[in-house]
């Protein structure tokens, strides 16, 4: 990851500079635009794939969300923002949502019903800095896949397994559940979703 500009700003600054046919993502950390890397190999088969199975899925059960293919997600801090890697809205809390017409800004943690963050050399930001500000915007379910087990031994053990951390919002805080190889994935938000942790790290039923 390298910062595409040093001068600290404000989100509404970042939102202006955001280049809009950027083939690029950025993401605004503590006031500073950093580039993120673009999502490859097995990273980018990852994101399809759960973009794919959640979207059938909603789909099949006729529930009233979709996932975009663009936006950026406003923390209650105004010096970030954020472009997960896999995001679920609810379409009719979107209305609601007063940047979303014009610049595709989710700000309301209401709007969304899951957040996935695929682990890479950043890893930090998604177990520490990310998960505290989508539990502070109370959004109802995040998950970190992390398939190279890279995370640290205080998130995922020391073992180092690829794992993914399943953060559930209980009572405005957020209890995790882990799951790895053959174990099923447990999700509050889509209970009948039936995936196990290799299915998914390996991005293949």
């Amino acid at each position: 990851m390298t910062q595409a500009l040093t001068k600290k700003v404000t989100f509404d600054e970042f939102i202006a500079w955001y280049p809009e046919k950027s083939e690029n993502r950025y993401e605004l950390h503590n006031g500073v635009i950093v580039e993120m890397p673009k999502p490859r190999g097995k990273h980018s088969e990852i994101a399809g794939f759960i973009t794919l199975e959640i979207g059938i899925h909603c789909r099949l059960k006729e529930l009233p969300y979709f996932i975009p293919k663009e936006l950026i997600l406003k923390p209650f801090r105004d010096e970030s923002g954020y472009e997960p890697d896999v995001i679920v809205l609810d379409k009719q809390k979107v209305e609601k949502e007063p940047l979303w017409a014009t610049s595709s800004v989710i700000s309301m943690g209401s709007s969304v019903r899951l957040i996935v963050e695929i682990a890479s050399t950043n890893w930090r930001d998604d177990y520490a800095l990310k998960a505290a500000d989508y539990e502070e915007m109370a959004i109802a379910e995040y998950w970190i896949i992390d398939y190279l087990g890279l995370g640290g031994r205080r998130f995922i053990g020391s073992e180092k397994l690829p794992t993914l951390s399943v953060y559930q919002l209980v009572d405005g805080e957020y209890e995790v559940s882990q799951f790895r190889g053959s174990e099923t994935v447990i999700s509050g938000v889509f209970p009948e979703l039936n995936l196990t942790a290799e299915q998914i790290f390996g991005a293949s039923l």
